[in-house]
């Protein structure tokens, strides 16, 4: 997220009004409901993930084992289960 200069698209007597609650401090402002994005969406590792998830999925399909997948993808046993059991259940 970068920061705008609230002089830049603000009318002034907006920012007197907001002086007078938040004086020379950084203030969020939050996205409308209607221009939400979820987590990952911007930077695209939402997608990476479900890509690598399929994979891993499609290796233990072909007989590799939880451990094998643990190392070759830096993951917990348990989480290897969990993308196992998650993917399986995306099949059903």
């Amino acid at each position: 997220m970068k920061y705008i200069k609230a002089l830049d698209v603000l009318p002034e007597e907006i920012i007197k009004i907001i002086q007078e609650y938040i004086d020379g401090e950084y203030l969020y402002v939050p996205r409308k409901d209607e221009n939400h994005k979820s987590w990952g969406e911007n930077s695209g590792i939402k997608k990476s993930l479900k890509i690598r998830n399929n994979e891993i999925f499609q290796k233990y399909l072909k007989g590799f084992t939880i451990n094998e997948l643990a190392r070759e993808y830096f993951l917990s046993d348990k989480s290897i289960r969990r993308i196992i059991n998650e993917e399986k259940q995306l099949c059903s």
